[in-house]
C-alpha cells in the first residue's frame, strides 16, 4: 500500500463521494446480501448499483471490481470479512445507508468509501486496512486498568 489511510469525517450535504456510483459489498451469505437490498430500500436511496465481492475476487483492484455490472456476484456467498466499500454517493445518503443499516440489527460490517489512493488496491488490501483500523479503535476505546 502507497499510503496509510487515516479517517475523516464526512458531513452531510449533496455532495458526492468520490468514484462510480456503485457498492461494493464482501462477507455477506446470500441471506446477508437480501438484507442490503433491504436496507437500500429503507434507507430510500434511488437507483444504487451493488456489486457483490467472492472470495475469488481479493486480488481484484476496487476500481475494477467497481466497474463490474449491478448485482454482480449477487446470491453467491463470500467468505471474507463483511465490509461495505461506498463510491459517488451523497453524503447524505451515506448517512441515510449506515443509518438504515444499524436499525436493522445486522452484524456491523468495516465501511469505507473510495478514494484516490484505494481505488488502485486490492479488495486483499482495502479489507486488511479496514481490520488493521477496527483492531486499532477497539484498543483505544477499550478501558485501561
Amino acid at each position: 500500500m502507497e499510503e496509510p489511510a487515516s479517517f475523516s469525517q464526512v458531513s452531510r450535504s449533496a455532495k458526492p463521494l468520490y468514484g462510480p456510483r456503485k457498492l461494493l459489498i464482501c462477507g455477506f451469505t446470500p441471506e446477508g446480501q437480501a438484507a442490503i437490498d433491504d436496507v437500500i430500500t429503507a434507507a430510500a436511496i434511488d437507483k444504487l448499483p451493488l456489486v457483490y465481492a467472492g472470495s475469488d475476487d481479493l486480488e481484484m483492484s476496487l476500481s475494477d471490481l467497481l466497474a463490474r455490472q449491478d448485482k454482480t456476484g449477487h446470491g453467491k456467498p463470500s467468505r471474507m470479512p463483511a465490509a461495505i466499500i461506498m463510491a459517488g454517493i451523497s453524503e447524505n445518503e451515506l448517512h441515510q445507508l449506515m443509518s438504515s443499516y444499524r436499525n436493522v440489527g445486522m452484524p456491523q460490517p468495516m465501511w469505507a468509501t473510495l478514494t484516490p489512493t484505494s481505488e488502485n488496491w486490492t479488495l486483499r488490501q482495502l479489507l486488511k486496512e479496514l481490520s488493521a483500523e477496527r483492531a486499532a479503535l477497539a484498543k483505544q476505546s477499550s478501558p485501561r486498568p
